[in-house]
């Protein structure tokens, strides 16, 4: 009996030294390998200017000044710590009346109709941390951005157009532009 479960104890052990070299240690090597091997697509998509990190393609940040194109709103302020929704129902009145702050926001700073004003001007995403507008919230900004850098207003408009992303696989999603890139894209038209 004894040298029974001794052969099956040698076995289980034999059994958990191999799976944990496969799944403890190879996998996860081989996943890190696959990820250098992407380069800068597993680091997250740092975005450089300047020989510098000024972002992530993947993240929103918040801009402020006149002269920025501005990013939707944020329940945790961009902490990707605290990536989260702000939980409020679409019927909760703090909702309703941070989203008519923010349109009358919104629309005072654009010299825009209130009705004008997109939706993800109003809302912050899921994540809270989403990089990209709707073009139609870029467009809405375009002339203030123009206004506050000395640009022409259809150059900064042809830099929205080319900034804006279509639907993933033409079909995935809604077209989108990355605000952090936009706004490099103006300061580098600002410098030339």
């Amino acid at each position: 009996m004894l040298p029974d479960l001794a052969r099956q104890s040698l076995a289980g052990l034999r059994a958990l030294l191999v799976l944990t070299a496969i799944l403890g240690v190879g996998y996860p090597v081989a996943v890190w390998g696959v990820g250098q091997a992407l380069g800068d697509r597993a680091a997250g998509q740092p975005v450089r200017h300047d020989g510098q990190v000024v972002g992530s393609r993947l993240l929103g940040q918040q801009f402020e000044g006149e002269e920025w194109f501005h990013s939707r709103p944020s329940a945790n302020d961009y902490d990707t710590l605290a990536s989260a929704p702000s939980n409020l129902g679409p019927s909760s009145p703090d909702l309703l009346d941070l989203v008519a702050e923010r349109r009358a926001t919104v629309a005072d700073a654009e010299s825009a109709d209130p009705a004008d004003v997109p939706a993800d001007a109003l809302t912050g995403s899921g994540s809270g941390l989403d990089p990209h507008i709707s073009p139609a919230y870029a467009e809405l900004q375009a002339a203030r951005v123009a206004a506050a850098t000395g640009l022409d207003e259809q150059t900064v408009r042809d830099l929205v157009a080319d900034h804006t992303a279509g639907r993933v696989l033409g079909f995935l999603g809604e077209p989108g532009v990355n605000v952090l890139e936009l706004n490099l894209a103006v300061q580098e038209k600002m410098r030339s």
